[in-house]
């Protein structure tokens, strides 16, 4: 086959990601759906697509375009100005059942990738229907990105997605990761193996799955210390935004203050005022005051923003500073990780963030750390 004869097939899950700075972490279930939109949740997907697509356009790959239909990528490709055929019927509201059928319809028609826009939700439907039969590629919209299947961002998927179909990328399997929903807005994490699809290798371009730091008593010991550091030099009347993660629970522990692992809570005078809040909440609290922010990377990711915490939004960071972000983890985390990453929808704001940044490893120990 020739490169003009490649095919790509595209489609968006329109509401991925809109729980996201609202704190409901994932939009799986209708009623969930609407409480996202009743805290004045908007849509995240269709300007990732965008993002996405105009890079894509940005490289001129010789190929041809099959775009869901409506919501599910078409409106976002016409913005663009690329050329497409439509797959699907236009809704104005789209289901999982949606996605499946699309990319279903997209194997029929023989793409050569198939890139879809959502989180690990969205990822699991696309398995149900490509399986292992076309390489897939995810571009990063939803809350929760366990798997190993996403872009770093939209913008590297657009450079994954080109280099593949100009035959310069392998493929390799990837996990599909996906996590109870239930139980993440409980604060308890239970992720499973989903299963694999295959996914054009780029390892500096694509996310690695999310791993697990494990509890050793070295590593407890190493958390401890971390947080005594932390609490020492503590500011009075300071808000600190605490985000997900032991490493960041572990200072609240040692202040016998009860914090939430997976949520965003707000701590002052070594008290938490609020808990598992949102971005509204969060603005509310800091706007006029000073505050830092306090962030641990995702093991096997490296994410300090745009992964799991996108209560910490791109308007929070500006307002907070990004002369107050602290970075606290363990040697042991660090030692897994060859960088940082961000990703918090706000590309300038994600370039602003780039370069080295100190990070706390361990009492009265800093180390710089690049940040990609």
């Amino acid at each position: 086959m020739t490169t003009a004869e490649r095919m790509l097939g595209f489609v968006v899950n329109p509401i991925a990601g809109m729980g996201g700075a609202v704190g409901l972490k994932g939009t799986d279930g209708k009623d969930v759906l609407e409480k996202a939109k009743s805290l004045g949740a908007k849509p995240v997907a269709p300007a990732r697509a965008e993002e996405f697509l105009s890079r894509l356009a940005s490289i001129r790959p010789n190929f041809s375009l099959l775009v869901g239909a409506a919501l599910m990528g078409e409106s976002e490709t016409e913005k663009v100005g690329l050329k497409f055929k439509v797959v699907g019927k236009r809704k104005k509201e789209t289901t999982a059942e949606d996605t499946k059928t699309v990319a279903k319809t997209m194997i029929d028609y023989g793409v050569n990738l198939l890139v879809f826009c959502g989180g690990d939700g969205t990822a699991r439907d696309v398995l149900d229907a490509v399986d292992m039969k076309v390489p897939v590629l995810g571009v990063p919209t939803g809350v929760k990105m366990h798997s190993a299947v996403f872009a770093v961002n939209p913008r590297s998927a657009a450079e994954i997605a080109a280099r593949f179909l100009l035959g310069e990328l392998p493929l390799r399997e990837a996990e599909v990761m996906d996590v109870d929903e239930e139980a993440f807005r409980d604060g308890r994490l239970s992720a499973r193996l989903y299963g694999y699809m295959l996914v054009p290798y780029e390892p500096s371009l694509i996310q690695g799955m999310k791993l697990a730091t494990p509890a050793t008593e070295e590593e407890l010991r190493n958390q401890a210390a971390i947080a005594v550091y932390m609490i020492e030099r503590m500011e009075p009347d300071v808000i600190y935004v605490l985000g997900p993660g032991t490493t960041t629970r572990t200072i609240t522990d040692l202040l016998e203050e009860k914090k939430t692992l997976l949520g965003v809570d707000l701590l002052q005078n070594k008290k938490i005022i609020a808990r598992d809040v949102n971005e509204r909440q969060i603005l509310e609290a800091v706007r006029g005051q000073k505050a830092k922010i306090v962030v641990t990377p995702i093991g096997g990711q490296g994410f300090i923003f745009g992964r799991g915490n996108q209560q910490i939004s791109p308007a929070v960071i500006r307002e907070v500073g990004l002369d107050n972000v602290i970075v606290i983890a363990t040697k042991q985390k660090l030692s897994g990780l060859k960088s940082l990453r961000v990703d918090t929808g706000d590309s300038e704001l994600d370039k602003m963030l780039k370069g080295y940044i100190r990070v706390v490893t361990d009492y009265g120990e800093e180390r710089l750390v690049r940040v990609e």
